[in-house]
């Protein structure tokens, strides 16, 4: 610290000059010490002019993991976080903060959406560096899925809720498409959209993120000429379930082999309302697929077959047998979706702006894609299959060891923790339980309580609402 003016002072001023700097770079929920490895510091630094220049209580890398800690507590509130900001400045400092959960509100709007995207690509990239290729192929697997919102003004307008719904009686609704590593599990990509917005239309939006020795593994929706084409374009492979409206026929065709043939599908006439014009010009007229049959065989359950449509069309390279047991693997999307939507609490997002709700979902997707960062540094040290670790333990565990690697004294320490946290992840292994089915049902009951059938102005409140479901029974 440096004092010119006043020498005698130096050595007094300098430990006041350390803690100050140890405060402004202490954050919350001891999380920095686990994950800050894996995020650039340069997308968390203070800014030199701007929102996030000045120097406050709710700093950018403070507020940051702030968010992140709310996120993988989904119980967790704005004021709690408030709570943890003043007991860390009552330990540190004694300065006092005000006790309101405005200033934390504020910090999170200041958050700077561009860096929230660098940080959750860079986690992406950095789970993907020890990701293992299916033959030379990068296999990218998509999806799409639904969240809901609070049913705020601007958020009705951004999301409407559905049409079936009376006014004031539904959420909206935030259409998102994914983009997951199938090797890792970690979302690389994502477009958002309202409910009118067909998957395809999203999926157009993130082409770019295709490039060649990429392939591309979907269900039945995605499954058409024009999807197909724009891959290939980019040099990228698909391999997609093939639609229902199209005929499942194997006996046009060249026989490569049993179920296997190799046809020439033909331009559409007419141009997708969702695709410009430039990009329809550059599609073939033609373009030669593989359709492959193969048994989907459960114990318990009737045979069924499963056809699918792929581009990798040298059944030398890519058996039949191995491009059916790819196929199989993307039902892990499902699990993916579930574990961000049920074990994170993503299910029913929070802000009420449909620009919160955009930082919300790159929160979310950061601490999915650190989770998963995790589960894979455990699976390549001990050895054990990504898909046999639990998601839901993971981030249990993460909660309670990082408390403890933040208050270890020592690198040596920290280091020894970590490897026992990544112990832990493979203690905690799910076992294999193949075919595994159970009904989907609620056995608690629900309140007894009047369905907001109308808006809730116009709601009338009918006496003995105990009896409420009872009397609709019997009538």
């Amino acid at each position: 610290m440096h004092t010119p003016f006043f020498p005698a002072l130096r050595g007094r001023l300098a430990p006041l000059g350390r803690r100050v700097h140890q405060l402004r770079q202490h954050s919350l929920a001891h999380l920095e010490q686990l994950f800050g490895p894996l995020l650039p510091p340069a997308l968390l630094a203070q800014a030199d002019e701007g929102p996030n220049s000045r120097d406050r209580v709710y700093s950018l890398r403070r507020t940051f993991f702030g968010f992140l800690y709310q996120v993988l507590k989904p119980e967790s509130s704005c004021r709690e976080i408030v709570r943890q900001i003043q007991a860390l400045f009552a330990l540190h400092h004694r300065r006092r903060v005000d006790e309101g959960t405005a200033g934390y509100c504020q910090a999170r709007r200041r958050l700077p959406l561009d860096s929230l995207t660098g940080l959750r690509a860079a986690v992406a990239a950095a789970t993907e560096k020890a990701s293992q290729l299916w033959h030379g192929f990068t296999v990218k697997v998509i999806d799409s899925t639904t969240v809901s919102l609070p049913d705020t003004p601007k958020n009705q307008r951004a999301y409407p809720q559905s049409g079936g719904q009376q006014p004031g009686c539904g959420f909206p609704l935030l259409k998102l498409l994914g983009i997951f590593s199938l090797a890792s599990g970690a979302l690389l990509s994502y477009a958002k959209g309202n409910k009118h917005q067909h998957e395809l239309r999203l999926l157009h939006r993130l082409l770019d993120q295709f490039q060649p020795c990429d392939l591309v593994v979907a269900d039945r929706g995605f499954c058409s000429y024009v999807v197909l084409a724009l891959l290939l374009l980019r040099g990228a492979g698909s391999v997609l379930r093939l639609h229902q409206a199209r005929p499942a026929d194997l006996r046009p065709g060249r026989r490569l082999g049993k179920n296997d043939r190799l046809v020439v599908w033909q331009k559409p006439p007419q141009k997708p309302p969702w695709l410009p014009q430039s990009a329809w010009k550059l599609l073939p007229a033609a373009l030669p697929v593989r359709v492959l049959r193969f048994p989907l065989a459960r114990r318990g359950f009737r045979a069924r077959s499963v056809t699918l449509v792929t581009t990798l069309i040298d059944a030398q390279a890519y058996p039949a047998q191995e491009v059916a047991q790819l196929y199989a693997r993307r039902w892990h999307i499902e699990l993916w979706f579930r574990d961000i939507k049920t074990s994170m609490g993503m299910e029913v997002l929070r802000c009420k702006t449909p620009a919160m709700v955009l930082k919300e979902l790159e929160m979310f997707f950061i601490a999915y894609n650190l989770i998963r960062s995790l589960m894979s540094q455990a699976s390549h040290r001990q050895t054990v299959p990504l898909e046999r670790l639990s998601f839901k333990g993971t981030v249990d565990a993460v909660r309670q060891f990082s408390l403890a690697i933040a208050q270890a004294h020592s690198q040596t320490k920290r280091k020894r923790l970590r490897d026992e946290l990544l112990a832990v992840i493979v203690g905690d292994a799910v076992l294999p339980r193949p075919g595994r089915r159970e009904t989907r049902a609620v056995k608690r009951r629900p309140k007894p309580y009047q369905l907001l059938n109308r808006p809730r102005h116009l709601m009338k409140e009918l006496p003995h609402r105990s009896k409420y479901r009872k009397i609709l029974a019997l009538n």
